[in-house]
């Protein structure tokens, strides 16, 4: 018989030592089992059991307000609803041509006694986690409240290793750390690195998303969805009791949230499973978004670019065009009067450059940085009118490159950076985008480096959430597709909105010109930021030592050649950027032949084998054709992946490209050291790759 939802009277709850009237609802396939009860005084609780283990304790539930009765106690159940749900939906793009969307699920309609409020929680249990959210139904007794604090409770059921970040309101960029739970805040000193934008939560508060392993070797992944009209939520960690509790981001004014019923709060989702590629290969937050809201969907398309970016990165180049002018001001400053320091990289010259480099090897477009007046000064001096986002540099021809790429069949891409001062930038908005449209540009990357501006705001509260959520809609309007930087990590909106094409929202190839990131950062990167949505990651560098493109700059690329070409299957995003010079791709053009061929849209995705923070294995189908694509990225151990072709079709035969770690390789003594060899594989082939530390490997799989 189907179980669904069954009820359990006067279940004792362990832990908090009361009578409660017990719900319980159950997964489709039973193994994801969500209890929910009130306590003796009226307060929600829940705890998730999958295979017959409880994950998550009894945990608490419920909101802190401003000036007002909270709702968190004196609860009554008023209605209990139960429904599933299955469809099977198509993404514009995405890891699968179709996503199944299956799920149980239980609305409990509570009341407050003193207040009469109603408050409304509903679950979702799906085959490997649950996904929860508050909602407020319209009434008389609840239209415009304040968030004090969201008091979402997440109890482990022991002392955990996990890979976290630590928290903080404005800046996803650290390096991941892994600890036992208990060592969080010993450690979190270490864990937090300049930024140019942070403020850091408190001594064991981490973000979201956050992955976890168990002694029993369970993995438990906690994270959002559907963050809409709210604060991004952190956890605080009570490192005694293991226990986590949301924590919202604040406003400038210290509060959390302001909301007006009806509204609901994003979901909360619970990802669990006993293999580690069943993390990967979850949709449970896209799944817990609305559906498209894009009618027409024909102009969103994948894109594969180069451009004047790792210049700057680097220090080879700068965004700005004079030294003259320390301060400068728009509409003031006159950039024909001035000495150009030399040093500029979005010249007309330079762009060309990278637009023939781009029609030579097939790349959709190019982006160019620092093409707009403002740089000299664009940074950390909370500075309202920053940018105008239409004037050129002198040495800059907008129409000239508009035609120039035209004619060689490439599109262009718009930068955006905005210094973070989103007034300025919706001030602007309109304009920018009709430029853009205008002057043949279908994408842009935006960018918020720097503290909020109005200032005291940051950079995931609700208000700033709301900011990031106007650009998107508003670029739809003129069918332009983001990519934003520095943007609050994503939720899975990319479902409803997918001309959000992707995000960069944590720490990208531009740290490895910075001093570098932990040589197995992208084997973790796919099981906690990636959840949330693509990340435009800027693969491809092939010069590890920085110091060759900036004497000055002394950082190393903590990876090999083979990693970087693996990557572009591993870190999944509908926009790819070969991030090096055209001119080191020049040395390596059979390594580059990889990044030329590889696909950005997929049929199917099948994942190997994966081990947070060690390695992982894709293998992915491209979109509407037989070609197969694995990518591999490994840790700092050096390893033998054992490769299982059975994902092949039936009695077909094809011949694989693979792109692996040379002899030696190692990613900080020997990183260019490559191999490239070919051979026939078929459904029952196993290969054995050798991987070196901070290495991978990548394959094309063509069907004979």
């Amino acid at each position: 018989m189907k179980k669904t939802l069954t009820f359990a009277v006067l279940l004792f709850w362990a832990g908090f030592g009361v009578m409660a009237q017990d719900m319980v609802l159950y997964s489709p396939d039973s193994n994801t089992i969500l209890n929910f009860g009130l306590s003796s005084n009226g307060e929600p609780k829940y705890f998730v059991t999958y295979k017959g283990n409880q994950l998550i304790k009894p945990s608490t539930m419920g909101l802190e307000l401003f000036g007002d009765t909270s709702l968190l106690y004196n609860f009554v159940e008023l209605d209990v609803k139960q429904s599933n749900f299955d469809e099977i939906w198509t993404p514009v793009w995405g890891e699968e041509k179709s996503i199944r969307n299956n799920y149980n699920e239980l609305a409990v309609t509570l009341q407050q006694k003193t207040t009469e409020r109603k408050m409304i929680i509903r679950f979702r249990a799906f085959n490997n986690g649950i996904g929860f959210r508050y909602e407020f139904p319209q009434q008389e007794n609840l239209s415009y409240f304040t968030i004090k604090e969201e008091k979402t409770q997440f109890v482990m059921d022991g002392d955990h290793t996990a890979i976290w970040l630590a928290g903080d309101y404005d800046t996803q960029e650290y390096d991941h750390t892994t600890s036992k739970l208990s060592e969080i805040g010993k450690l979190m000193q270490s864990a937090i690195t300049d930024n140019a934008s942070q403020t850091p939560m408190t001594t064991t508060g981490v973000q979201t998303p956050l992955i976890m392993k168990t002694k029993d070797n369970f993995y438990i992944h906690l994270h959002e969805a559907a963050l809409i009209n709210y604060s991004c939520m952190h956890l605080e960690l009570d490192d005694k009791n293991f226990v986590f509790t949301s924590h919202l981001t604040p406003d400038a004014d210290g509060t959390k949230g302001h909301l007006q019923a009806p509204c609901t709060s994003p979901w909360r989702t619970i990802i669990l499973s006993d293999n580690a590629r069943d993390i990967l290969a979850s949709r449970i937050t896209l799944n817990l978004n609305e559906p498209c809201k894009i009618e027409d969907v024909s102009w969103i398309k994948p894109v594969k670019y180069v451009g004047v970016w790792w210049e700057m990165i680097t220090g080879k180049s700068t965004w700005s065009y004079t030294y003259d002018s320390p301060s400068i001001q728009l509409g003031v400053t006159d950039f024909s009067k001035v000495k150009p320091s030399g040093r500029h990289g979005a010249t007309t010259a330079n762009v060309k450059r990278y637009i023939d480099f781009a029609a030579k090897h097939g790349f959709d477009a190019v982006l160019a940085e620092g093409w707009n007046i403002g740089w000299e000064d664009w940074c950390c001096n909370s500075k309202d009118y920053v940018f105008d986002f239409v004037t050129p540099y002198p040495d800059f021809d907008v129409n000239e490159i508009h035609q120039y790429a035209k004619s060689k069949g490439v599109k262009m891409i718009m930068h955006h950076e905005t210094s973070a001062s989103i007034r300025n930038y919706e001030r602007h908005l309109d304009t920018a985008y009709k430029f853009m449209k205008a002057q043949g540009y279908d994408a842009v990357k935006s960018g918020y480096v720097s503290d909020i501006k109005p200032s005291g705001m940051h950079h995931y509260s609700q208000w700033v959430n709301n900011h990031y959520m106007y650009c998107i809609t508003k670029a739809a309007e003129y069918k332009i597709m983001v990519n934003a930087h520095e943007a609050v990590r994503p939720t899975g909106l990319c479902r409803t909105y997918p001309n959000l094409i992707s995000n960069e929202s944590a720490r990208g190839t531009e740290y490895q010109a910075f001093g570098g990131s932990n040589p197995n950062h992208t084997t973790i990167l796919p099981f906690t930021r990636l959840v949330g949505g693509p990340m435009d990651y800027t693969p491809g560098i092939f010069e590890m030592d920085i110091s060759k493109a900036s004497p000055n700059n002394n950082s190393h690329c903590n990876t090999t050649i083979a990693n970087q070409l693996g990557l572009y299957v591993v870190m999944y995003s509908p926009l790819q950027m070969a991030a090096d010079f055209p001119e080191n791709y020049d040395r390596f053009p059979d390594a580059f032949q990889f990044i030329k061929d590889v696909a950005l849209d997929w049929d199917t995705s099948v994942y190997l084998e994966a081990e947070p923070g060690e390695y992982i294995t894709v293998a992915r189908k491209e979109k509407g054709g037989d070609r197969w694509f694995i990518g591999n990225s490994n840790g700092e151990q050096q390893r033998v992946s054992v490769v299982d072709f059975s994902f092949l079709p039936d009695n077909a035969e094809y011949e694989a490209t693979i792109y692996s770690d040379g002899k030696n390789a190692h990613y900080k003594d020997n990183p260019q050291a490559y191999s490239i060899t070919k051979s026939k594989v078929k459904k029952n082939t196993r290969k054995n790759i050798t991987v070196a530390p901070g290495g991978g490997f990548a394959i094309s799989i063509i069907k004979k």
